[in-house]
């Protein structure tokens, strides 16, 4: 294989660093790998199961290597999609396959909402995206709270109750303000306050990307396919939940894909799901074969 070539561009307010892994097949079009705040890093296992494709990873604004140069504390998921706009024109390889993860997956959603022409099959895993919700109201007053958490107390206390948040199983109540605080020291984290204010996750991006509601009219009649998929481990979480939720109001079957929200990771922030199952879910998709179909029972979108 040919070695990774590492890139820089500039967009509007950041200078974004992506990486390019030729591949040894004979399939012209790239697969980018996405996610926010994930940086390339993060996709380094998944990466390795697909050899015979051009591979692109990046870090996205904020994150990494890519610095943001406009101040802003806050980014949006349109930004994002720009960024990524922006890095497939770069490429020069016409449409291109992407997988999203996460907050990825919201970026995603958002640029085929505006640029169709640039992709050709994207598979969306776990987007956050709280509007979709019956329970939204609650979901979205959570991730306000873990923001304004972090901006009082710093990332320690925040972070305790966003792995609270994503991990929970079930809707979120009304009532969820009463209930106690989790305890950074459950998640072994520090109650401490460090003084950064520079986290991608709990401060660029929190409110922004778990607000952003898909246009689902617009996602219905676009030429790029898209998957939407969620982990058989993850069932019932916020994620899953909302995955289920956005698959249905595009009209597209929520594909269940092995492990759980990391299921393509292989020790990559410590962290290990099952990355040869899931790349091979993932190659199916992309083949645009029926991918494993196991409706989780959510309430229906509205």
């Amino acid at each position: 294989m040919a070695e990774t070539v590492t890139r820089a561009l500039q967009t509007v307010g950041a200078t974004l660093r992506y990486d390019v892994r030729p591949g040894t097949g004979s399939d012209p079009r790239p697969l980018l790998l996405i996610g926010s705040p994930m940086d390339a890093a993060g996709f380094a296992t998944l990466a390795s199961y697909f050899g015979d494709r051009t591979v692109v990873t990046y870090d996205p604004r904020g994150v990494g290597r890519s610095e943001r140069t406009d101040g802003a504390p806050e980014t949006l998921p349109e930004e994002h999609a720009d960024d990524l706009a922006r890095l497939i024109g770069a490429l020069d390889a016409g449409a291109v396959d992407v997988f999203a993860s996460s907050g990825g997956a919201v970026n995603a959603l958002a640029l085929v909402t505006a640029r169709p022409d640039l992709v050709h099959t994207l598979v969306a895993h776990e987007p956050p995206c709280a509007p979709v919700l019956p329970d939204r109201e609650a979901a979205l007053a959570v991730c306000a709270d873990i923001h304004r958490t972090y901006l009082r107390e710093g990332s320690g206390v925040a972070m305790a109750k966003f792995i609270a948040l994503v991990s929970r199983t079930g809707p979120i109540p009304a009532d969820w303000a009463e209930e106690p605080a989790p305890s950074p020291e459950a998640f072994g984290l520090s109650a401490e306050d460090d003084g950064t204010r520079d986290d991608a996750l709990l401060g660029q991006n929190m409110r922004g990307c778990t607000s952003y509601h898909p246009d689902f009219a617009v996602l219905r009649a676009v030429t790029a396919r898209i998957v939407i998929a969620a982990g058989k481990e993850s069932e019932g979480t916020f994620c899953a939940r909302a995955a289920a939720a956005v698959a249905e109001g595009i009209g597209v079957p929520l594909a269940v894909y092995p492990s759980h929200h990391g299921g393509f990771l292989g020790g990559e922030h410590g962290q290990h799901g099952a990355p040869a199952e899931f790349a091979e879910a993932l190659r199916a998709s992309l083949a645009e074969e029926s991918p494993v179909v196991q409706p989780f029972a959510f309430p229906p979108v509205s």
